[in-house]
């Protein structure tokens, strides 16, 4: 008998593990375990998306003939972990062999690698072929470059993947990338209506329960929990998002409107990273939808790009750096996160917005996560591995393999450039182009010195001043050190002591928000 354990984002009935075996002489094994649950403290809404996924996906195996052990997180004999409950269903089943897609986080991975041992059984382990690149194939272009560009390594998969190519090999439309009509600033009108929501059904009111009693200190809120947890409703939200909103997504995908928790994304990435849709079907639908006239190519070509470029280049670059990635700190910066990440609690309105929609939602578009939340971090000095814990917690579509590149690398700057050309470090100049934010912002946007001073302009400058020994020599930095260049000294020390005035003021959050700590208010 096979023994087959499946991970909570695995949740695919095309895996690789599945492919070819005899349903009657296998065993599959699902596992809600304490340790995926608590290793940081995630928001509720992920645990709940991940149980209720995983217990819908159970059901559907049974519906379609496979034999299946379900642990649940409230079982008095779970072991709290993956290889304790791998031990117990050798125990239980005596198999002859393990057979498991490789894990998507290092940490995971490391741990089957040690179950043959472990066991004293065969243990197979399959690439997860649901990414179009393979893993040697990343580590081969990346060996063959000097900068790890993510646009040539885009242009490959294209020619791989045959999406927006014309016959004779060139590109649809005849670029590559449609990158700069996609930078507009907010719209005057919203969407017409919110994205499609999915009501909790039996299942999820019941993973909500149990949330609610064992999670109950752990960020955000379930009371709008409406994310897709069945394959079905991630495909219907998938045509919600073509049909409603793909169509302008290109053209406002980087704009940010105060109180419009959505604008025109598309949310499918729980869906995608948890394994009910795939990169590339995903892809299809929306090359589909531009073939026949309904969806401009810029919205097209950006999303394909987000889907098979970046996501793509991302878990290459995962697997490429780690596991010394987590520990990168370019600029060493030592300052705790502070406590209005947690609590929203802050004038800056662009900071106060995107927390609150990241506590309701456990979601945030990219440009709130990278230039609003994520921009503020680096500029403030903030310890980047706490930054990354704090990633990993409060979004549901957040995995180690996505979130550490993202934020370490290009949110950060962390890596000193290996992911990223350079710091995505922004005055308030940016927020106020790209978003309504600073028209009922408490701070002037136009500022740089005084009390009524928008933060982001003196910690801009003062960000390039303390690090101008690590980023003078950066090619795409020249223009903002030629300005900072011209500032005369008097100037330069008031925007010195501005960011250190506001800097002491910022409260710290408190010991255990990423770990409980005996004490703590997290505990």
């Amino acid at each position: 008998m096979l023994l087959i354990p499946i991970l909570g984002d695995q949740l695919t009935h095309g895996l690789a593990s599945l492919r070819g075996i005899d349903k009657a002489a296998a065993r599959l094994l699902l596992m809600e375990v304490a340790e995926e649950t608590t290793y940081v403290r995630h928001h509720k809404a992920k645990i709940v998306l991940i149980l209720s996924a995983m217990r819908h996906f159970a059901e559907e195996l049974r519906a379609d003939g496979w034999r299946v052990d379900y642990v649940r997180l409230d079982d008095p004999e779970n072991s709290g972990s993956f290889t304790g409950e791998v031990a117990r269903a050798v125990e239980r089943h005596r198999p002859t062999a393990i057979r498991i897609v490789e894990a998507g986080e290092w940490r995971v991975q490391k741990a089957i690698e040690g179950w043959s041992e472990r066991f004293g059984l065969s243990v197979e382990i399959l690439a997860d072929d649901r990414f179009i690149c393979p893993l040697p194939d990343f580590f081969a272009w990346a060996a063959s470059r000097r900068e790890l560009v993510m646009e040539s390594f885009y242009r490959q998969q294209r020619r791989r993947t045959g999406l927006l190519m014309e016959p004779d090999g060139t590109p649809t439309g005849g670029q590559w990338n449609y990158d700069k009509d996609n930078r507009a600033p907010p719209p005057k009108a919203r969407p017409l209506r919110e994205p499609q929501r999915f009501p909790p059904d039996e299942i999820t009111r019941e993973v909500i329960a149990l949330v609610e009693g064992r999670f109950r200190h752990h960020f955000g809120t379930l009371d709008s929990f409406a994310l897709p947890v069945t394959a079905a409703e991630a495909r219907t939200l998938l045509a919600d998002f073509i049909s409603e909103r793909l169509p302008r997504f290109g053209t406002y995908q980087d704009a940010m409107l105060e109180g419009a928790d959505f604008l025109y994304h598309s949310r499918l990435s729980t869906s995608l990273n948890c394994g009910l849709l795939t990169a590339l079907e995903v892809c299809q639908a929306a090359e589909a939808a531009h073939r026949r006239g309904e969806v401009p190519l810029n919205a097209a070509e950006g999303f394909i790009r987000q889907m098979i470029g970046w996501r793509e280049y991302i878990r290459g670059m995962y697997w490429l750096e780690m596991p010394g990635l987590s520990e990168v700190n370019f600029f060493e910066n030592r300052r705790d996160l502070p406590d209005f990440y947690w609590t929203g609690a802050t004038d800056m309105a662009c900071c106060a917005d995107s927390v609150r929609n990241t506590r309701d939602n456990a979601y945030a578009h990219h440009i709130q996560r990278l230039m609003v939340l994520g921009n503020f971090a680096m500029l403030a000095g903030i310890d980047p591995a706490q930054v990354a814990d704090w990633y990993l917690v409060v979004y549901a579509d957040a995995y180690e393999w996505v979130e550490h590149p993202n934020v370490l690398g290009m949110s950060q700057f962390a890596d000193g450039g290996r992911l990223g050309t350079k710091p995505y470090a922004g005055s308030g100049a940016y927020i106020n182009r790209m978003s309504n934010y600073c028209k009922g912002c408490r701070y002037n946007v136009k500022k740089r010195v005084g009390e009524d001073a928008c933060p982001f302009n003196a910690l801009y400058w003062d960000f390039l001043d303390r690090n101008e020994k690590k980023l003078r020599g950066n090619r795409r930095l020249w223009q903002p050190y030629a300005t900072w260049d011209r500032f005369g000294p008097d100037t330069k020390e008031d925007v010195r002591a501005q960011a250190r005035r506001f800097l002491d003021s910022i409260e710290p959050a408190a010991p255990g928000w990423a770990k409980a700590v005996a004490g703590s208010p997290y505990e």
